[in-house]
């Protein structure tokens, strides 16, 4: 599969535009870039039935996050809220911004 290019990474704050938690925001946790879904903390929660592995696991059904579609979510900016990404190149340094104010993001 080809690699896509994202303007997303890791430790984001990302609203979620479209499905069943549309309007939910939180953190992405981590981001799988050949199939562009991402896990975002509190977001697509799904039950999972659990064996205890160590002594110190917790076993039955517990409710973990599942991968959402990249597509499904945009960036928040702190001062105008969910925006697109735009790039700004200052000297030798490319930085992500916001679309809408210009700010860093």
């Amino acid at each position: 599969m080809v690699e896509m290019k994202l303007k997303l990474r890791k430790d984001d704050q990302v609203q979620v535009i479209a499905g069943k938690d549309k309007g939910k925001q939180g953190k992405i946790i981590r981001i799988d870039r050949d199939k562009g879904r991402a896990i975002v903390q509190g977001v697509n929660m799904v039950k999972k039935a659990m064996k205890k592995r160590k002594q110190t696991d917790r076993a039955g059904i517990i409710e973990i996050e599942a991968a959402i579609n990249l597509s499904n979510v945009m960036i928040v900016c702190r001062k105008c809220g969910p925006t697109r990404i735009g790039y700004k190149i200052e000297g030798d340094t490319k930085r992500r911004v916001c679309r809408k104010c210009g700010e860093a993001l």
